[in-house]
């Protein structure tokens, strides 16, 4: 975790934002998000309430640096999963699978914290502000399984592609928080299923009598981001 702290800050600063983190995590998988206190995570830290508001004013930016940890981990689960693999289906079905074995150890505290992270107006959201640099990232990984796919699409299509798969993403956590099978057995399915018919309309884009409508959802997807 200490690769997640801010560059500048001594190693003892590391160790101990690093040690405030690790407890927050541990505690929101414990207890849940709304139960848990800036107090309890200082004091499963070992420091004091008033150094872990040092480095972090809020449990909401806590929950930015879990995504940011999910997000280096998803990065590297899936550099390894892609790194033989050209077809675009597949690399999408192992991001997204890897996705899921990533946030695993988190699937009863995100029943009950993605309530907050589905508010338009929470700082929690995916799609807010201060979420930005987080779904900056994802849509960055995406963007790789796109480029390093053999599959063919025009112009319009690949610039916006990432996007939509990222969107895609949303569905699939969305799915997931809600999945009650044994080890989230229907949400892995539902990528098995859902990937290569995603990699099969991509493909579509290229007949020339749908030429028209893609026009049309890239347009809207720039209207929908204006």
């Amino acid at each position: 975790m200490t690769d997640v702290a801010a560059p500048e800050l001594t190693p003892r600063a590391q160790q101990t934002r690093a040690a405030i983190i690790g407890a927050a995590l541990a505690l929101f998988r414990e207890r849940g998000y709304d139960a848990t206190t800036m107090r309890e995570i200082a004091s499963r830290a070992g420091v004091s309430t008033g150094n872990a508001y040092y480095y972090f004013s809020s449990k909401e930016e806590l929950i930015q640096e879990f995504y940011a940890i999910s997000h280096a981990e998803h990065l590297a689960a899936s550099r390894e999963a892609l790194a033989d693999q050209s077809d675009l289906g597949i690399r999408l079905r192992d991001t997204l699978r890897a996705l899921i074995g990533v946030l695993a150890p988190y699937h009863e505290f995100a029943a009950t914290f993605y309530k907050h992270a589905a508010e338009p107006s929470s700082p929690l959201s995916p799609f807010s502000k201060e979420s930005s640099p987080a779904r900056a990232a994802s849509i960055s990984l995406y963007r790789e399984v796109v480029n390093g796919s053999s599959a063919r699409m025009n112009r319009e299509v690949r610039e916006r592609l990432p996007e939509l798969l990222w969107l895609q993403e949303m569905g699939v956590i969305l799915y997931w928080v809600h999945d009650t099978s044994p080890g989230c057995a229907r949400t892995y399915h539902l990528i098995d299923v859902t990937a290569p018919v995603t990699a099969r309309l991509i493909a579509a884009t290229r007949v020339p009598m749908l030429r028209s409508t893609v026009s049309d959802i890239t347009g809207l997807i720039d209207d929908l981001r204006s």
